[in-house]
């Protein structure tokens, strides 16, 4: 799993070793090892909300989907949303290329709702190779 230290990735890689993470351990592993590792909290923490506020979005998702009951530890932080939203890279450049804010609400509609929750636009975490 991720290594808390003082060298922070960019988000997209951050967001890409995580599912990755998710991909190779399976879900509840994932969990698990999230839980006891306290990560989302010594992210918070240090003040990287993005990367603290993204693992809890999956924990929720995961426990969603896998019909286990959300873990109170983390209730404070499920009161906190990022400032402004973190669109993917590919949704940005999109955006961009046609100069249009069309690809952005595309994007939050068909967000997993425990990510946009936290202002982050996030609609597949299984799709990695």
């Amino acid at each position: 799993m991720t290594t808390i230290n003082n060298k922070r990735s960019s988000f997209e890689h951050f967001k890409s070793n995580t599912c990755h993470h998710v991909k190779d351990m399976g879900d509840l592993d994932f969990i698990v090892t999230i839980l006891k590792n306290d990560e989302i909290r010594k992210f918070y923490n240090k003040h990287w909300y993005p990367e603290a506020l993204y693992l809890l979005a999956m924990l929720d998702f995961l426990s969603r989907i896998n019909e286990i009951p959300l873990c109170s530890k983390y209730n404070d932080l499920r009161m906190t949303k990022l400032e402004k939203p973190i669109y993917p890279l590919g949704v940005l450049i999109n955006s961009e290329v046609l100069k249009s804010d069309e690809p952005l609400r595309i994007a939050e509609k068909e967000a997993i709702p425990e990510f946009r929750r936290f202002n982050i636009i996030e609609s597949n975490v299984r799709n990695v190779i």
